[in-house]
This record gives structure tokens, C-alpha cells and sequence, in this order.
């Protein structure tokens, strides 16, 4: 798993998504008022992440209640206003937490190699890893809403690496959505679909052996 000699790992640099690699949500309460206000589970998430709702969030346009605001407005006719707010508001406050094995494979590899995190996200994401005591577990954070562009837009990729101080094809790339994984292949990097911790660690291997 090495490509050069001397047995040079084949990336400089590690690039990570953070939602559903690092940091999950529990969306237990969302779905138990779902069921309460006779919505199928998943009904919130569909409306809220729709493109034309969550876009403007994720490239730092809208507020996080804006956002509150359109899920509301999507989901009239469904349920009653009142209802709408609530499940909207619902979602915004998820509690969340990081995967330990996660963070400790990241902090090891940024023992090697700049890490980045390179996220779709709000403009509060900064605060959210300081409350999961992250702010330091990577060399530079990269966020949609901060930079105006999001995955699976080549542009904040290359900006990750740009970030890292290398060029995109010494790059491994991390992310859970595949889109946003095809988007890293085509500008060269070594790109991994995470469905799990062992898929990261699978990928850093190259930097511990």
C-alpha cells in the first residue's frame, strides 16, 4: 500500500468529512414527535435536507432559524404550524457526540500528516467541535458555510488540500456520501466511502505501518 521508495505512504494528507464520520446525531426525539403528530420517521429529515432548503444553510446564506423557518414552511399541510416549529426546531437542537475511535485514528494520523476536516456545514460548526472538546483535532477546519461552496463542488476539495499544504493527488479523502467520494477520485485523490471506523483505519494503515 505504498508508492514511492523508501516505502512513502501514497497520500501527505488526510481530508475528513465530520457529519456521520466524526460526529453523529441522535434523532430519537425527532422521531417519537413524528409518531406523535402522525408523520412517517424520516418525513423532517426530507423536507429539511431537500437541496433548495438546506443549501442556502450549508453555504453560510440563511441563519440556522431561517432554516427552522423553511422546514416549518415545507412541512405545512402535514401538520399544524405549531407542530411544524416544533419538529423543525427539533431537528436544529439533536444532540450529538463523536466517535472515540474515530477521533483517536484522526489524532494519530495528525501525528504524520496535516489532517483536515473539510465538512458541509453551519455556521456554528465551529462552536459544535468545541463542545465535543475537537477544537483541536485537526490542523484546519473547512466549512460550506464558511467558504461558500459545499461538497460535492471540486472547489472546497481542492481548497482542503490547499489548506493541507499539498496537492489534491497526495490527498486521502474521507467522507460517508459517495457523491462527495466521486467528486475526490475525479480530482485524484485517494478516496474512501466510510461506512464505518474500520474503513478509516483501513485507509491509514499506509501511515502506521
Amino acid at each position: 500500500m505504498t508508492d514511492a521508495p523508501g516505502g512513502r505512504p501514497p497520500f501527505s494528507a488526510v481530508l475528513c468529512d465530520i457529519d456521520n464520520v466524526v460526529r453523529h446525531f441522535d434523532s430519537s426525539h425527532l422521531e417519537a414527535l413524528e409518531r406523535s403528530a402522525g408523520l412517517a420517521e424520516g418525513t423532517t429529515k426530507k423536507v429539511a435536507f431537500a437541496p433548495e432548503v438546506d443549501g442556502p444553510l450549508l453555504l453560510g446564506r440563511i441563519t440556522e432559524q431561517e432554516w427552522v423557518e423553511s422546514i416549518a414552511r415545507g412541512l405545512a399541510g402535514l401538520v399544524d404550524e405549531e407542530t411544524a416549529w416544533a419538529l423543525g426546531t427539533t431537528l436544529l437542537e439533536s444532540p450529538f457526540h463523536a466517535d472515540e475511535t474515530v477521533v483517536t485514528l484522526l489524532h494519530r494520523a495528525r501525528a504524520r500528516v496535516p489532517v483536515v476536516l473539510v465538512s458541509n456545514a453551519t455556521l456554528g460548526l465551529e462552536q459544535d467541535l468545541d463542545a465535543l472538546g475537537l477544537a483541536g483535532l485537526a490542523d484546519h477546519v473547512v466549512s460550506s458555510a464558511r467558504v461558500g461552496l459545499a461538497k460535492p463542488d471540486p472547489r472546497i476539495l481542492a481548497l482542503g488540500a490547499e489548506r493541507a499544504g499539498v496537492r489534491p493527488e497526495r490527498c486521502l479523502f474521507v467522507d460517508d456520501t459517495l457523491e462527495n467520494v466521486e467528486a475526490a477520485a475525479a480530482l485524484g485523490m485517494t478516496a474512501v466511502h466510510f461506512r464505518g471506523p474500520a474503513d478509516l483505519e483501513r485507509a491509514l494503515e499506509p501511515l502506521f505501518a
